[in-house]
């Protein structure tokens, strides 16, 4: 039963191979490759490069003026032309800021600019004669009645506090004149009499001017204030 298997296997392995020789040639043709009908293998370096592409033109857009931005002109306070020649002037001193701005607002029509500064001053109010300050305010009121003594009237003792305190105070005058001829008077009676001037700190007011060098006589004409002189300053 085995052999018959074995033979049967066999004869039908040898029909398969038969088969498969007279059937799979009959398909498959070997190509020349010199055949005219077979395109030829070639590299890619071998291949023309491709032609540049040129991309269309685009359309060319109406062209729309730009809105014009106009800077805006600035606001100079000083139109000077240069074929013109100025004058810089200071004004003053104001004794308050009324007189200021009348004399300012008098010669706006011949002025290019104008400003106002403050400054502080020191002003005379007299001549004092006195006896210097003692330690205590019993040896100022003891110096005291030694004037008396010597017929030397119209004096006090001063007891603000102060530099002054604790001296003796013996006139105070606008005319330094008659201070030196008090203080005179005192020390010929033999008392160390001394003088000084009587000065305060006030405020003042100035007015600086740009003027055409023309018309800086006109300017100085126009301040009619009493005091007010007009000098030569630096520009601003």
């Amino acid at each position: 039963m085995l052999l018959r298997l074995l033979f049967v296997l066999l004869i039908a392995l040898n029909i398969a191979v038969a088969a498969w020789l007279l059937l799979g040639d009959a398909g498959t043709h070997a190509m020349d490759p010199n055949d005219g009908g077979v395109p030829k293998l070639k590299l890619l370096a071998e291949l023309p490069e491709p032609p540049a592409t040129v991309a269309p033109p685009a359309a060319t857009a109406a062209a729309v003026p730009a809105p014009s931005a106009r800077t805006p002109e600035p606001a100079a306070s000083a139109p000077t032309s240069p074929r013109r020649s100025y004058r810089c002037l200071a004004l003053g001193p104001f004794p308050n800021q009324v007189d200021l701005r009348a004399a300012r607002t008098a010669i706006a029509p011949r002025t290019v600019r104008s400003r106002q500064r403050q400054e502080q001053t020191s002003e005379s109010h007299g001549w004092r004669v006195f006896l210097p300050a003692q330690a205590t305010r019993e040896q100022a009121l003891a110096q005291a009645h030694r004037l008396e003594a010597k017929g030397i009237k119209d004096y006090f003792v001063v007891t603000a506090p102060g530099e002054l305190q604790n001296s003796v105070a013996l006139g105070l005058f606008l005319d330094p004149a008659n201070a030196r001829k008090r203080r005179d008077q005192v020390v010929a009676a033999g008392f160390p009499a001394r003088m000084s001037e009587r000065t305060e700190t006030t405020p003042v007011w100035w007015l600086d001017v740009v003027v055409p060098d023309e018309a800086s006589a006109d300017v100085r004409r126009g301040i009619r204030s009493p005091g007010i002189t007009a000098r030569t300053t630096g520009c601003f």
